[in-house]
């Protein structure tokens, strides 16, 4: 009989190893196909033992949204193993696998729209400022708004300011990819061409928006990669906000109870990411740009 703390150890050593596999995908080093043709072939490779929605969870630009849906298209279940697929589940599975590489590669011809947005406070301005420093080349659009410019913002690198009636005009002329008035008060919208320019030239780019301008960015490029990013917890949350000294109590309250509405958005995006370590999130944020 095998002592107990021996198979703890060996259950510690392969779920290290399947973790190992995890990040190779995510990173770029494996190829999904080649990782679950390993596991095809070798029942006993750290491959063969990953579950399928940690398997599809590691590919980029693929949430817990997603996910359900595939496992639901290919007739999946999500508590299957990778090594563990029947022989039309794997040949299904290795099929789109295929068609994703195949489209994938055609796609990073043209430029990826990575969209990022969140419940307020929550920190976006932040994470965007830490790739805008470790990441120079990457771009970035910028949003227009009728609100006023806070300390410390600047005319067309954090946002274009706008009047109410220089935003009108932007809409009715169909120069917006999208736009939503904000906490009940100030409108914000996304110039469309400096976005399409950018990515028909082969460069991606980072839209940082809230979450009513996210949804319309998908509804008219569904090819765009929406990332949810989210607080550590609610408290953390409400901290932040009580201290960043930007609003007043009744601003406050009024950005929360946003807030808790916009919680229930995170289901309709493709990736999810958690704001902990700002330098982390800023960095999973940019891989989602190279399509690895």
């Amino acid at each position: 009989m095998r002592d107990p703390r021996e198979a703890s150890l060996i259950a510690v050593e392969r779920r290290r190893a399947r973790a190992a596999v995890k990040r190779e995908i995510q990173s770029g080093v494996r190829n999904p196909l080649s990782v679950a043709r390993e596991a095809w072939s070798d029942a006993d490779s750290p491959a063969a033992g990953l579950r399928i929605t940690e398997f599809l969870g590691s590919i980029a630009g693929i949430g817990v949204v997603k996910i359900r849906r595939i496992l639901d298209d290919l007739e999946i279940s999500p508590r299957k193993r990778l090594g563990a697929l029947g022989a039309r589940q794997t040949e299904s599975l290795s099929s789109w696998l295929l068609d994703r590489q195949t489209h994938d590669s055609r796609a990073n011809m043209r430029g990826r729209l990575v969209v990022v947005a969140g419940p307020t406070a929550v920190g976006k301005g932040t994470v965007v400022a830490r790739i805008r420093e470790r990441h120079p080349d990457v771009k970035f659009s910028v949003s227009a708004t009728t609100r006023d410019p806070r300390p410390g913002e600047v005319e067309g690198e954090h946002y274009l300011f706008v009047t109410d009636e220089e935003f009108e005009r932007l809409v009715e002329t169909k120069q917006m990819l999208e736009w939503a008035v904000v906490h009940g008060q100030h409108r914000y919208g996304t110039p469309r061409g400096p976005i399409v320019a950018a990515l028909e030239s082969g460069s991606s780019i980072i839209l940082e928006i809230d979450i009513q301008g996210a949804r319309q960015v998908k509804m008219a490029m569904p090819e765009a990669i929406l990332v949810f990013l989210l607080p550590p917890s609610w408290n953390e949350l409400v901290r932040r906000l009580q201290t960043r000294g930007t609003e007043g109590p009744e601003e406050q309250a009024r950005r929360l109870d946003t807030a808790r509405v916009e919680y229930d958005a995170q289901s309709e995006f493709d990736v999810t990411v958690i704001n902990d370590d700002v330098d982390v999130a800023a960095e999973a944020v940019v891989h989602l740009m190279s399509g690895n």
